[in-house]
C-alpha cells in the first residue's frame, strides 16, 4: 500500500511558490534600478537609499510577521503580505520624484516582503525536525529560482513595454498568486492530527543536539546563545544586499551589455538553488555550524572575486560563488534558530533576529553607493563585504546552543 504524501511537503511547495515570486521581484530591483537611473539621473547612493530603507523595513517588521505567524498561522499573514508587496510594486509604476521609491518600495513593498520569508521558513521548521535543513532548502530554492528567472523577465518587460508597465505586471501577478497559494499553508502538523516528519502522532521527537523544548522569545533573549546567533547573522547581513542593488550597474560600468548584466543575477539565483538544497541536506547529516562556516568562507571569496573581476566570465564565477554561499547561509539560519531554541516560537524568534539585523542590513547598499559616488569604484565596498563574512565566521566559532536544552 502506497504511503500518502506527508502534508509537510505540500507546505514546502506552497512556500516555494511564495518565495519564488517574492524574491524574484526583489532581485529584479537591479534591473529597475538601472532604468530609473537612466530616466531620472539620480545618484546611485540616493536611489540605493530606497533599497536600504526597504531592507530596514523588511527586516525590522520581521518580528511583527513572526508574532502574527505564531498567533494567526501563515495563511492570513502571507495573504496580507501579497497585498502589500503587490500593491507597492504596482504603485512604483507612478514614480516621478525621488521620495516616492522610499515610500512605495522602502515602505509598502517592504512590509509585504517581511510577511513572505519569515512565515514560510517559520512554518516549515515546525513541520520538520530530522529533515529540517533539506525542507527549508527546497522551499528557499524557490526564492533562488525566482532570482534566476525573473530579472531577465524584468529586463524583457522594461525594454518592450517600459519600466512602468513592468512594475504593474510584476505587482499584479504577485498580488493574485500569493493570495491563492496562502490557502495551502497550515500552521503545524498538529493542526491536521499529524507529527513532524510524518512520524506517527504521539511519537517522540529525537533530540540529536536540538532543543527538546520551545524557548519563548523572552527566555531566548536572556541567553548568550541568542545574541551570538544574532551577531553572526548581523555580520553577514551587512553586505548581503550589495550585489542585489549594485551588481547590474557594476557590470555595466565594466562594459557588459545590459541584458548580459541582468543574467549575472540569474546566475546568482540558480547557484543559490544548489546551495540551498545541497548544503541544507548536508547540514542535516554533518551539523548546522560546520556547513554554515563553509558558506561564510565561500561568500568572502565571492566578494573578493567581484573586487578583482574585469571580464564577464570572472563576473559569472563570482556571481555563482556568491549565489551558492548566499543560498547556504540564508537556508541554515532559520534551521539553526529552531535547533537552538525549539520550533514552538520559531516565527517570533526568526522575526526578532531579522528586526535586530535591520539597521546593519540597511547600511550595505547605501554604503556601497556612497563609496562608488566618492571613489568612482566599488573596489573598497567588495573588500569590506568580504571582511564582514570573515567576522561572521570568527563569531560563529563561539555560537553554542543554550546550556539547558
Amino acid at each position: 500500500m502506497t504511503r500518502p504524501l506527508f502534508y509537510g511537503w505540500v507546505v514546502v511547495g506552497g512556500a516555494f511558490v511564495v518565495l519564488f515570486l517574492a524574491y524574484g521581484a526583489q532581485y529584479a530591483f537591479g534591473v529597475f534600478f538601472a532604468a530609473l537611473l537612466d530616466e531620472f539621473g539620480w545618484s546611485r547612493a540616493s536611489l540605493a537609499g530606497a533599497f536600504s530603507l526597504y531592507a530596514f523595513t523588511y527586516s525590522g517588521c520581521g518580528v511583527l510577521a513572526g508574532r502574527l505567524t505564531d498567533r494567526l498561522g501563515p495563511r492570513a499573514v502571507i495573504a496580507l503580505g501579497g497585498g502589500f508587496l503587490g500593491l507597492g510594486l504596482m504603485a512604483m509604476s507612478q514614480v516621478t520624484a525621488l521620495w516616492q521609491p522610499f515610500v512605495l518600495y522602502g515602505g509598502v513593498a517592504a512590509l509585504g516582503m517581511s510577511t513572505a520569508y519569515v512565515p514560510c521558513t517559520a512554518t516549515i521548521v515546525r513541520w520538520f525536525v530530522d529533515r529540517r535543513g533539506l525542507a527549508v532548502g527546497i522551499a528557499s530554492a524557490g526564492g533562488s529560482l525566482g532570482t534566476f528567472a525573473l530579472p531577465p523577465v524584468a529586463h524583457l518587460l522594461v525594454t518592450t513595454v517600459g519600466w512602468r508597465w513592468a512594475y504593474v505586471i510584476f505587482g499584479g501577478v504577485i498580488l493574485v498568486a500569493l493570495n491563492l497559494v496562502a490557502v495551502v499553508m497550515r500552521r503545524d502538523p498538529e493542526a491536521l492530527g499529524l507529527a513532524p516528519d510524518g512520524r506517527p502522532p504521539g511519537a517522540p521527537t529525537p533530540g540529536g543536539g536540538r532543543a527538546t523544548r520551545g524557548y519563548a522569545v523572552s527566555e531566548a533573549a536572556r541567553t548568550g546563545a541568542f545574541w551570538m546567533v544574532w551577531a553572526v547573522f548581523a555580520a553577514t547581513w551587512i553586505p548581503v544586499f550589495v550585489p542585489l542593488v549594485h551588481l547590474v550597474p557594476f557590470a555595466r560600468d565594466l562594459g557588459v551589455p545590459a541584458l548580459w548584466a541582468a543574467t549575472l543575477v540569474s546566475a546568482l539565483g540558480i547557484a543559490a538553488v544548489a546551495g540551498r538544497v545541497i548544503m541544507g541536506g548536508l547540514s542535516d547529516r554533518i551539523g548546522r555550524r560546520g556547513t554554515l562556516a563553509a558558506g561564510l568562507v565561500l561568500q568572502a571569496v565571492a566578494f573578493a572575486g567581484f573586487s578583482t573581476a574585469r571580464t564577464l566570465p570572472a563576473l559569472y564565477a563570482a556571481a555563482v560563488l556568491f549565489g551558492f554561499s548566499y543560498g547556504t547561509i540564508s537556508t541554515l539560519f532559520p534551521a539553526l534558530v529552531s535547533d537552538f531554541f525549539g520550533r514552538e516560537h520559531s516565527g517570533s524568534l526568526v522575526g526578532l533576529l531579522f528586526a535586530l539585523a535591520a539597521p546593519v542590513a540597511a547600511a550595505g547598499p547605501v554604503g556601497a553607493g556612497w563609496i562608488y559616488d566618492h571613489t568612482g569604484s566599488y573596489g573598497l565596498a567588495w573588500w569590506l563585504a568580504a571582511g564582514c563574512n570573515l567576522l561572521a565566521l570568527a563569531l560563529l566559532a563561539f555560537a553554542r546552543p543554550p546550556a539547558t536544552t
